[in-house]
């Protein structure tokens, strides 16, 4: 179960919440921690359908590593409805250098235990994942 590189499992609750997400739009947004004492990735928030980006932005810690998927609505060109799945790898400045490297390390095992993500972002301050990113990369 856990990765060598990192020893860090995934919780099974983060698998179900994700497919949650991506099969009945239950979530706008799933942030994750690593819960160091288990050695595991685990659940940390949840966003309500109707939540916006400016409740994402809000649930990620400012000086804490997270992992996020957010669930992205946007209209196209063609003037489509569509939505994309968003891998957020926060990794703010201000946060400990290990939980840095903890994050960093475990990242793609934790990513392959989530099928259907379409965009990853790597950020570590909000403007490296504004809306306006969110939007360039979905289309």
């Amino acid at each position: 179960m856990a990765n060598a590189a990192s020893g860090m499992a995934v919780n099974d609750d983060c698998k179900l919440k994700f497919l949650e997400l991506k099969a009945k739009r239950t979530y706008r947004f799933i942030v994750f921690k690593i819960d160091e004492k288990q050695k595991e990735v685990v659940v940390d928030k949840v966003g309500e359908p109707s939540s916006n980006y400016d409740d994402f932005a809000a649930a990620l810690p400012t000086d804490e590593c997270r992992y996020a998927i957010y669930d992205f609505d946007f209209v196209t060109e063609e003037n489509c409805q569509k939505s994309k799945i968003f891998f957020i790898a926060w990794s703010p400045d201000s946060s400990r250098v290990r939980s840095k490297m903890l994050y960093a390390s475990s990242k793609d095992r934790f990513k392959r235990e989530l099928d259907g993500i379409q965009v990853e972002l790597q950020a570590t301050d909000p403007t490296e994942m504004g809306l306006d990113v969110f939007r360039s990369r979905a289309n």
